[in-house]
This record gives structure tokens, C-alpha cells and sequence, in this order.
């Protein structure tokens, strides 16, 4: 059975400042979408989940279904702030989703088979879908996962602070710890993250998750039931977020499951804020200069 490319699509964008999901950046209006879809049809995937906002639908539809026909399946799930189907029974106002690890829990009806889950705003190159197609055909079990791990020096923006899992890896290349942090930036020459108004510096090689995460379905029960917790105990803070980290992290320390980082050197690109657009269609250009894509991505 192939596995499942699961993608994370329903967030608001808000430093972006409009829908940077379906956001043109190829020479043909490609989105970083078509560019991940295209790498993960050459890799081996058999199916794509669109997770995103109810009122998206027909954007999404009208954007991907002739293009993607024939070529993978597809499918669509919403999340949206019904958290009562996730057995939470309270009523909790929200401005905006609940987070990544919430998003997934959306796709929990569409998918039956290894499954991985990207970013819709992020490029991650051929070379992770394939590491990712491998451990997911040879590798993964309900207690063995992964992750692909970016050098952090090749995840940043020029334009601002970004958040990033910082990971630390043992000498066999397994998860120990993960930490979200949400405020990653160059300061000068060196790297750092903002917490409580102090600095700290972090390697230029320190690998990180840019939420390219390799599971089984098992994953939904755990999350769902953490999930619940969350909810509950953040009733009254409507910007907390439930990151999949927060599950990567519970997994590895009560070792109900590993997590194998796939160590990847591809140079990562994305958009976080509306000056990083130029950047992004220039380094595809220059992909495309150099054969690894063609200039028109779907004919």
C-alpha cells in the first residue's frame, strides 16, 4: 500500500497577509503545493489529504483536481472549531485554529495507511519525500516513527523570526527532545531564539522539524486523547496552540514510540512573511534552470 501525503492547509496566514496556500510562485502559477505534490508523485505516494478551512473547498478543487486527475488520488477534510467530535464537552471560544497536532486529527477519518505530513507553505525538495517514501514502506510501526531533520542555517528567513522544533538527536539518530521554539532568527552572524526577553545561540547544523513527520494511523487515538487535555486546560488562553511536537515529545518520553530523524541537506524554503515571495520564485527559477523541475509542471 503507498503511503499518504497529508497536508497541513487550513492556517490563517496572518503574517503572510492572504492565502499563501494557493499563492502563485512558478513560471505557470504553480503553488509550493503543485512543487510538493509533483516531488511526492516521483517518490512514491499514492494518495493526497488536503486538510483545510470548510470555505476553501472549491478554491482548492478548482486549483488541483484537473491537474492532479489521473496522476493521485485525492481527498479533503476541514478543520474547523468543533472540538466536541473530539470528546471535549465544554464550549471554548477561538479566533483561530487549534494548531498542527489538531490539524491532523481532521485527516483521522481519510486516512488507513502510513501517512506524512507537510506544510503547505513550505518547499522540501525531492531528496525528503524519497527518505520519507523509504521509512514508510520499510521502516514505520505504531511504535516507530520519523521526522525529516533540516539543518537550522538553511530554514530561516531573511524577513523575521520564525518558529522551529528544535531537536536533540542520540549517536543512533533517534529523537531525545524536541522543543517548539516560536521565535528563531539571525542576529548577525549567528542564530538564536527569543525566550523571555533573552537570547540563546544554537549551531548553524542544529537539526530541526519543519513538520515533514512519517506515521500510522495509531497516531490519531494518542493525539485525540491528549488533545483533550490540552483543550481543557487552556480554555481560558485562546492563542495556545497544539503543536505536533507536544505529541512527538509525550511519545518519546513515555516510550510508547521512537522517532527516527532523516537526516536531510536540502536547502529549505518557504513563506512566512510577504517579502519572502521574490526569494521563493527565484529559487525556483533556478531549480527549474537546473532540470529538477519542468517548466511547466503539469503538461
Amino acid at each position: 500500500m503507498k503511503p499518504t501525503l497529508l497536508i497541513l492547509a487550513a492556517g490563517m496566514a496572518s503574517r503572510y497577509g492572504s492565502m499563501k496556500q494557493i499563492d502563485g510562485f512558478g513560471p505557470n502559477n504553480e503553488t509550493i503545493i503543485d512543487y510538493s505534490i509533483y516531488d511526492a508523485i516521483k517518490a512514491g505516494f499514492g494518495k493526497v489529504v488536503f486538510i483545510i478551512k470548510e470555505e476553501f473547498l472549491n478554491d482548492f478543487k478548482e486549483i488541483f483536481e484537473a491537474k492532479l486527475n489521473g496522476k493521485i488520488e485525492t481527498d479533503y477534510v476541514f478543520q474547523n472549531f468543533d472540538i466536541k467530535q473530539f470528546g471535549v464537552d465544554i464550549d471554548i471560544e477561538r479566533a483561530k485554529p487549534w494548531g498542527t497536532a489538531h490539524a491532523i486529527l481532521s485527516g483521522r477519518t481519510a486516512i488507513n495507511e502510513p501517512f506524512c505530513v507537510i506544510n503547505a507553505d513550505d518547499f522540501y525538495g525531492l531528496d525528503a519525500y524519497q527518505k520519507m517514501v523509504k521509512f514508510l514502506t520499510t521502516e514505520v510501526s505504531d511504535s516507530n516513527y520519523s521526522m525529516i531533520g533540516y539543518e537550522i542555517g538553511k530554514t530561516l528567513s531573511d524577513y523575521g523570526s520564525v518558529s522551529r522544533g528544535v531537536c536533540k538527536v542520540d549517536e543512533n539518530g533517534t529523537l531525545e527532545d524536541i522543543n517548539e521554539r516560536t521565535k528563531v532568527l539571525r542576529d548577525g552572524e549567528t542564530i538564536v531564539f527569543e525566550e523571555d526577553d533573552k537570547q540563546y545561540p544554537l549551531a548553524v547544523d542544529t537539526r530541526v522539524s519543519m513538520n515533514f513527520w512519517g506515521f500510522t494511523p495509531a497516531v490519531f487515538q494518542i493525539t485525540e486523547e491528549l488533545f483533550r487535555d490540552f483543550a481543557v486546560q487552556n480554555k481560558e488562553n485562546p492563542k495556545a496552540e497544539f503543536f505536533i511536537p507536544l505529541v512527538a515529545e509525550y511519545l518519546v518520553k513515555s516510550r510508547k514510540a521512537d522517532f527516527k530523524v532523516v537526516p536531510t541537506d536540502s536547502q529549505w524554503f518557504g513563506v512566512t512573511y510577504k517579502e519572502d515571495k521574490p526569494i521563493v520564485k527565484a529559487s525556483i527559477d533556478q531549480l527549474i534552470k537546473d532540470g529538477a523541475y519542468p517548466d511547466n509542471l503539469w503538461n
